[in-house]
């Protein structure tokens, strides 16, 4: 496990980056299989052409969902986020086609102490970024994060 990153070490202005991962047309499919959403733009190669894409593209809350899952390959955070507490500012600028070779760039933006001992609130930006630097989903997301223990392991 990656060594985590607790309060203490969430410092405003770093920047993570995630591995790169490619994305396909089975994970378009498998995507509108689990949440059942198959807008046509998605599903069918015509209609996203007649719409103006090269073909079809992802969802975009696949894209968004896809910051979390790259933030997880970091493995910074599993022992130190707590709760996820929302999403602000979600835009979603570029379409996602399957080919993409897409990694996320995480930036610590602020912190704050809770009135509960141990724990604080942070806020990261995920930006979702193709291989040739264009973005295509970006959000600021607010997190609990718990303060380093003083006994017990230290996530390393």
């Amino acid at each position: 496990m990656t060594e985590q990153i607790w309060y203490e070490d969430f410092t405003p202005g770093t920047v993570l980056t995630s591995p790169s991962r490619t994305i396909t047309l089975a994970d378009i499919d498998r995507y509108a299989d689990l949440t059942g959403e198959r807008h046509p733009v998605h599903m069918d190669e015509e209609f996203a052409k007649a719409a103006g894409f090269r073909g079809r593209i992802a969802h975009g809350l696949f894209g968004l969902a896809l910051i979390e899952g790259l933030k997880a390959e970091i493995g910074c955070f599993e022992c130190s986020v707590t709760a996820s507490l929302g999403w602000d500012n979600i835009r979603f600028l570029a379409p996602l086609e399957p080919g993409d070779e897409v990694h996320l760039k995480l930036e610590f933006v602020d912190r704050r102490m809770t009135s509960k001992p141990g724990r604080g609130i942070a806020t990261e930006r995920g930006i979702l970024v193709k291989s040739d630097g264009v973005e295509v989903t970006s959000g600021d997301h607010k997190i609990f994060l718990i303060c380093r223990p003083r006994d017990g392991p230290e996530g390393a």
